[in-house]
């Protein structure tokens, strides 16, 4: 977290810990036709109510939001959790630990649903959900991030650092369309049958692409001939909750530059090539 963020992460987690489950899920709210999923880490279970009560507390509302816990949460859901389950929120239970299930799951439990899927860290605006949902309207049969990266060669062909990948800004420049991979942690939503049958294959993405479920769902979406594109209109950028920083992917995978890696991995599994500036 930065240290400029940390006053509005604050403010924002106070604000939202006041307010009444009834006040969350205020049934005037409009409601729209999506399954909002996620999980969670051991680390963040206990400030992830601050994550689930920004959903809630959208402008419109989904049908569900649904989390995916490890089979070892079972009879000890933290109370400040539980309280939270509802007609909009509900805890389901999963036997594995890796980040994927935050989408697979969803995909089995609510066939033909479009399917956003979150972080744990996160304090989402409050207009997040409405403006991804128009966005899917527009572009119904394509794969939708708030921001997303470009998977970047050099001129020899080579995959670059995950860090050289550039974050897709306004200026017009030349990318590669199949290369456009959506940054989970600002949302992302995914129509119904957007993503290839493999996506369930456990074993071969833990052999693949074991710490990034970003790029095993990008490969999943190139495999059935699917774009994936970056919003135009979205709403302010998440806001991270304090001190749930510590353990992450991302530096797992920004330290040891295993997002490269996977890529690789997965590239030459599937025998996939690309010609940059298409």
């Amino acid at each position: 977290m930065k240290l400029k963020e940390l006053p509005k992460s604050i403010k924002k987690s106070i604000s939202l810990s006041l307010l009444s489950l009834e006040e969350l899920e205020d049934q005037n709210k409009k409601r729209i036709p999506v399954i909002v999923s996620l999980t969670t880490i051991p680390s963040r279970v206990r400030t992830l109510h601050i994550t689930i009560r920004s959903l809630l507390n959208q402008d419109t509302l989904p049908e569900k939001i649904v989390l995916w816990l490890n089979d070892s949460y079972k009879n000890k859901v933290p109370r400040k959790l539980q309280k939270l389950t509802g007609n909009t929120f509900e805890i389901r239970f999963s036997e594995y630990t890796f980040s994927h299930r935050k989408l697979i799951h969803s995909l089995q439990a609510f066939k033909n649903k479009a399917i956003v899927t979150v972080d744990d860290d996160l304090i989402y605006h409050r207009e997040f959900l409405k403006l991804l949902y128009i966005e899917h309207l527009k572009n119904p049969n394509v794969v939708i991030g708030n921001r997303c990266r470009e998977i970047s060669y050099n001129e020899e062909g080579n995959i670059l650092p995950y860090l050289k990948w550039p974050f897709l800004n306004g200026e017009n420049r030349n990318y590669n369309k199949k290369l456009l991979m959506p940054v989970g942690a600002f949302g992302v939503i995914y129509p119904a049958n957007v993503l290839n049958d493999n996506v369930h294959n456990i074993d071969l993405f833990n052999k693949l692409s074991p710490k990034s479920d970003d790029l095993w769902f990008k490969t999943m979406t190139l495999l059935n001939n699917n774009l994936s594109i970056q919003a135009e209109n979205k709403a302010p950028d998440p806001t991270p909750i304090i001190a749930t920083q510590g353990i992450s992917l991302k530096k797992i995978n920004n330290k040891l530059d295993y997002k490269r890696v996977q890529w690789e991995q997965i590239t030459k599994h599937f025998n996939l090539s690309f010609n940059h500036g298409i």
